[in-house]
């Protein structure tokens, strides 16, 4: 666990009159700890973190994680739960002395928050649900978090080029969008941290297309949004590409989006509001007639999810901090036409944004 991190939950608990808290969402759990095993699902979990207010934090887990926690999760006392995890938190929360036990209420199926509290009701324990607590911590990025997101960008971007160079008219969606993904495990990442779309013609109508069987033809508009994992940090980048010669509507287009985005880059600073940010390229999208084709936000926050805090989005009235990496990607979407996205990521700072990719001629037409 990062140790100023530790410190600040603490300090938060403290403040709160709070004895423990249990983390159960698999990245903050990882951001904490170290402790990198995945979890199948909400429904199980290959560990759970019990933070104190005072002493040293625990791991809990089964026998199938002892030896990759015991290597991982360093400053943490790792405790197997042979009999299942409520069983050894009642031991716990005797022998700890824990009368106000906080947990993310945000990543607990109804089941298990209803057995907790079961358990609490046995050991006198109040049950306090807590949200965003550890996702606050993890908002502006560390040096170390910062430079492992930028080798995920340029990795991303080398199977990009190597993909894209190879495209061809008549190959299928699916066929492009399996490339991606095996040239990212071939490059070296854990894998997509998304399921990659590739959304040609009509199809990119659709902000969020599940690639087809569709055969991508010569001249028409092709969205590719892709992310890859490295050393547990995502990059998130798109791209609209044309085969062959781009029909006028698709130049004028795609140059619409490109100064929506660079006019959301420019106004991407320390201070000012993810809605402003938003307002700035939204506004050009707009005046151009196209307002009511451009239904998401401009952009999300990237880390050890895809999709965490900030938002760009009218949503979010909260200054933006130097350390913050997020999407920028505007984006219309015509229906039985097509669609055109740009997505780049940039880090915020005090007086602009330091731009993660490498702006390159599949920008602009």
């Amino acid at each position: 666990m990062p140790a100023t991190a530790r410190d600040r939950i603490q300090q938060s608990l403290k403040r709160r009159k709070l004895d423990a808290l249990l983390v159960t969402q698999p990245e903050n759990r990882r951001y904490l700890s170290g402790f990198t095993a995945t979890d199948h699902s909400i429904a199980e979990t290959s560990g759970i973190l019990l933070l104190l207010a005072q002493g040293e934090p625990y791991l809990l887990t089964d026998s199938r994680y002892q030896l990759q926690a015991e290597a991982e999760a360093h400053g943490f006392r790792v405790k197997l739960y042979p009999r299942g995890f409520f069983t050894l938190l009642r031991r716990l929360l005797g022998s700890l002395k824990i009368k106000h036990l906080a947990f993310e209420s945000h990543y607990f199926l109804h089941s298990t928050a209803q057995l907790l509290a079961k358990v609490a009701k046995e050991k006198k324990v109040e049950l306090v649900p807590l949200t965003g607590l550890v996702e606050e911590l993890r908002l502006q990025k560390s040096s170390e978090e910062l430079a492992r997101i930028a080798a995920a960008v340029r990795m991303n971007e080398a199977v990009f080029t190597e993909v894209y160079r190879s495209l061809r008219p008549g190959q299928t969606e699916k066929e492009v969008a399996q490339r991606l993904e095996n040239a990212m495990r071939a490059h070296g990442a854990e894998g997509p941290c998304f399921d990659t779309i590739v959304a040609a013609g009509p199809n990119g109508a659709l902000p969020h297309a599940v690639p087809t069987d569709r055969a991508i033809q010569k001249g028409e508009p092709i969205i590719i949004d892709m992310g890859l994992r490295l050393a547990g940090y995502c990059s998130d980048m798109t791209r609209t590409v044309v085969l062959g010669t781009p029909d006028p509507r698709t130049v004028a287009m795609i140059r619409l989006v490109r100064q929506a985005q660079l006019a959301g880059l420019k106004a991407l600073r320390a201070g000012v509001s993810g809605m402003a940010v938003d307002r700035a390229a939204r506004s050009l999208i707009e005046q151009a007639g196209y307002g009511d084709h451009f239904g998401h936000g401009l952009g999300h926050g990237v880390g050890l999810n895809v999709h965490e805090g900030p938002s760009l989005s009218y949503r979010n009235r909260k200054q933006l901090l130097p350390g913050m990496v997020v999407t920028v990607e505007p984006g219309v979407y015509l229906p039985g036409w097509g669609g055109v996205r740009l997505e780049n990521m940039a880090v915020v700072e005090e007086q602009g944004c330091h731009l993660l990719n490498h702006d390159t001629t599949f920008l602009d037409l």
